[in-house]
């Protein structure tokens, strides 16, 4: 495997994880967002670089006292099968475990991609009543579509919803 190095997104590479989203949003596979917000959730977003080029991005977003979101897992054509999405990943899962969380949440069209690392597909509602009531409260997009809120069915367009428990 070639020498993937995944570390914490800086300020400065916010325009290369646009460049690397920016194909995915255009073609809806990811959902678009303004520069602001990548800014704004600086903190969650992880990099892999491959021969010093970042290559790849993700964050995690924390949703609830147990449960992350996966978000804008994505990587650059030219490095796809070189492990960086899995190690991009697994980055991710290790920063949940920190965090203390025992759930982790995808929305996606990379069923098999996820299911290897342990994700299963669900349906219905993945939380209780009382955090489900809570979480419909959230102006993010990402809880909404988490908690299947039909405002957000036209985002969603044949997105798979997953859950990893850790």
């Amino acid at each position: 495997m070639p020498d993937v190095v995944v570390r914490p997104a800086r300020a400065a590479d916010i325009r290369t994880i646009r460049e690397i989203v920016r194909p995915l949003a255009e073609s809806r596979v990811l959902v678009s967002k303004d520069a602001v917000t990548y800014y704004e959730a600086l903190q969650e977003f992880r990099v892999a670089e491959l021969d010093g080029l970042v290559v790849g991005c993700g964050a995690l977003h924390v949703m609830w006292e147990d449960l992350a979101e996966i978000r804008t897992l994505a990587v650059r054509p030219e490095a796809k099968g070189s492990g960086v999405g899995g190690r991009l990943l697994d980055a991710l899962v290790e920063d949940a475990r920190a965090l203390g969380l025992s759930r982790l949440f995808c929305l996606t069209f990379e069923v098999d991609f996820f299911a290897r690392h342990g994700f299963e597909v669900i349906e219905g509602r993945a939380v209780d009543p009382e955090v489900y009531a809570e979480l419909v409260r959230s102006y993010d997009e990402g809880v909404a579509e988490f908690l299947d809120l039909e405002r957000v069915k036209p985002n969603t367009l044949g997105n798979t919803r997953m859950l990893r428990t850790l």
